[in-house]
């Protein structure tokens, strides 16, 4: 399994809230979710191994109203959805 490195992985994580119109620093700052939750949403994403499909998914959507399956974060990223 292909490792990513952690910058990449916070790029796809913050950019598959960000489909979902979701800042995720915000969140953090607002107390939504810790900064724990964040740190390990990024290491699940680099431990991932369909980064080129979220890479491609992010390539063509602007919005979304949820995440693809294959998104390891889905569930806990849709969970801050309003």
């Amino acid at each position: 399994m292909p490792v990513i490195e952690v910058p990449f992985a916070w790029g796809l994580t913050r950019g598959m809230a960000r489909v979902l119109g979701i800042n995720l620093v915000e969140a953090v700052s607002e107390g939504w979710f810790s900064r724990r939750d964040l740190a390990e949403m990024v290491d699940t994403c680099e431990a991932c191994a369909q980064s080129r499909r979220c890479t491609q998914f992010l390539a063509t959507t602007a919005r979304a109203e949820s995440l693809p399956p294959f998104c390891a974060n889905k569930h806990q990223i849709e969970a801050l959805q309003p």
